[in-house]
């Protein structure tokens, strides 16, 4: 088999990772923290947003399900050609080890893949560079996905979902795309993620038919806890600005958030939208809906196995 991997395809699937048992969360956390260890308060107030939902997030399943769609979608495209392996940033398998273990097995060449949408160097371009590191010393090229935005499929199945939520929603709702923040120092440095979310948001809104501003904006969500300044601003800014600008008290209002930098249900929607952000908003008056996560949605799987593809 280790000859046959060497005309074979090995496929990176990274992603942020999570802990799998309430046990597993300081070291997590650690490790986020590069080696840091939180403080206990940091630590406790973690550990109550995994308790309230369930003790753990369902991510390492959701990223489980994700590789087997992904491989599942390549096998029915190109039979044998293709193996998906995880490789995480914060959780085992480490991207390193799994790559270490692709080498092992004999395969020549990677594609990397990463369950994220928008580029920005301080994440997938992260990832792409810790994957072609290891893969240096055994003589394996990385081919990069550094993106995709605006993939028909991925547009296709926010837009949709967004329109059947908005059915439901009064007629005065705010479409609130979000993504996760990141500090502003990164931004001002040029990197392109915001224009990356943004080229989403405008197509899902001109797929779901939605006109610019008067029905949408962008939102930013999940900042870190440290002293520089992260990008904004943030939703729940967004949310107490809508609740103080005027509007006619007869005309119920709503915030339907579209949290299209997340490709799967774990703490940063579970919590900081479902929980807190909702919470917020219908404390304020304002009903609040979220659109549904890719997950392994066969049909965004089946375009990512295609640009896998099309990387080799």
């Amino acid at each position: 088999m280790t000859s046959d991997n060497a005309q074979r395809t090995a496929v990176l699937l990274m992603a942020y990772g999570t802990p799998r048992t309430p046990e597993e969360i300081e070291p997590y956390y650690t490790d986020i923290r590069r080696g840091r260890p939180p403080t206990p308060e940091a630590l406790a107030d973690l550990v109550a947003r995994y308790d309230a939902l369930g003790g753990t997030s369902p991510l390492a399943a959701r990223t489980e399900a994700q590789r087997d769609a992904l491989q599942a979608a390549l096998d029915a495209a190109a039979p044998g050609q293709y193996e998906v392996s995880l490789g995480l940033k914060h959780a085992e398998p480490k991207i390193e080890a799994a790559v270490d273990a692709i080498a092992a097995k004999g395969f020549r060449r990677i594609v990397g893949l990463v369950l994220a949408p928008h580029y920005s160097s301080f994440s997938i371009g992260q990832y792409l560079d810790r994957a072609r590191t290891a893969a240096e010393p055994h003589g394996i090229a990385v081919a990069g996905i550094d993106s995709w935005a605006t993939e028909p499929a991925y547009v296709a199945f926010i837009a949709a979902d967004l329109q059947a939520k908005l059915a439901t929603m009064p007629d005065d709702t705010k479409v609130l795309f979000t993504a996760h923040s990141l500090p502003q120092r990164i931004i001002d440095a040029g990197d392109p993620y915001p224009d990356q979310l943004r080229a989403t948001a405008e197509a899902v809104a001109e797929a779901a038919g939605l006109s610019q501003w008067s029905n949408w904006a962008i939102a930013w969500q999940s900042a870190g806890r440290t002293p520089e300044p992260w990008l904004g601003p943030d939703i729940l800014t967004v949310i107490d600005d809508l609740a103080a600008a005027e509007h006619d008290a007869s005309r119920p209002r709503g915030v339907l958030v579209s949290a299209v930098g997340f490709v799967a249900d774990h703490l940063e929607v579970l919590y900081d939208l479902d929980i807190e952000a909702a919470h917020r908003a219908e404390s304020l008056g304002i009903a609040f809906a979220r659109t549904a996560c890719v997950n392994d949605d066969a049909t965004v799987m089946a375009a990512l196995a295609q640009r896998v593809i099309a990387a080799v």
